[in-house]
């Protein structure tokens, strides 16, 4: 399990890294379509560990919940 989460997280942080290029290099080409591609890498530089953040905080609260159900049901 251990393993597992250090793959995840070398991969989100390999997708964090990849984001930040595509922002820095959306942001100095000459094209029409740039300033879509700028705004939308950056919203999703900002949004992706937003989001997963919020996946972890409620999937250790439900962790919790779960496994604290377990303990009461045993008195």
């Amino acid at each position: 399990m251990e393993k597992i989460k250090r793959v995840l997280a070398l991969a989100g942080a390999l997708l964090l890294v990849a984001m930040y290029a595509c922002t820095l290099i959306f942001a100095l080409m000459d094209s029409p379509a740039a300033s879509g591609l700028l705004k939308a890498s950056v919203a999703a530089t900002i949004l992706i560990p937003v989001l997963l953040y919020a996946y972890i905080l409620i999937a250790r609260l439900l962790k919790e919940r779960s496994s604290g159900d377990d303990d009461t049901s045993d008195k």
